[in-house]
């Protein structure tokens, strides 16, 4: 009788610790959500008081040199943007596998100019969401673009979501790109 209440005891015990672990786990569904609202977001970027809204019309060269940072042409004539000095603050749905991630990012200075930081505000997909933890966006901290529109620095991938890095990778360039084209207006 002691040898089965024990045995009941250890296989009890294991069967906690496994729905400790399953609990403790992250699932799919709960990666994703929002992250940042946009008045989150807007209060980062500008500490004091968000300015209003700009608009950037893309004339056909950009949307050429989009075509080629995205990998997809652009949908819109325009896009827009929050600036106070020399700092702006862009948000673009790039799309990782198969839904659109929310990426902010915060520009600032003259040629070349600078990223301050980038921003999961929203995360659709099933896989990837690793790249809103700091960890892989503080990587873009400080980064500029070259003459050829890439990243002056390599961005590691994040095992599992090499589309979710890509795109949020190309939303950088893309924000570094048209922060130079609005300081030529």
């Amino acid at each position: 009788m002691l040898n089965i209440a024990g045995s009941l005891y250890l296989i009890m015990k294991k069967r906690l610790y496994l729905l400790i672990i399953l609990c403790l786990m992250p699932l799919p569904a709960q990666s994703k959500g929002v992250y940042l609202t946009l008045e989150e977001f807007q209060s980062i970027a500008f500490a004091e008081q968000t300015p209003e809204v700009k608009k950037y019309w893309l004339s056909a060269e950009d949307r050429k040199i989009g075509e080629d940072i995205l990998l997809h042409s652009y949908n819109g004539l325009r896009v827009r943007y929050w600036q106070h000095e020399e700092r702006t603050a862009w948000i673009f749905n790039e799309i990782g596998k198969t839904e659109p991630i929310t990426i902010g990012i915060i520009v600032e200075g003259e040629q070349p100019a600078k990223i301050v930081s980038v921003h999961i505000l929203e995360f659709r997909e099933s896989r990837g969401w690793e790249v809103k933890y700091p960890f892989f966006l503080e990587q873009f901290d400080q980064l500029s673009l070259d003459n050829k529109h890439r990243l002056t620095d390599n961005i590691d991938n994040v095992t599992g979501a090499t589309l979710s890095v890509r795109a949020v990778t190309k939303s950088a360039r893309w924000a570094l790109y048209l922060h130079g084209q609005q300081a030529k207006q």
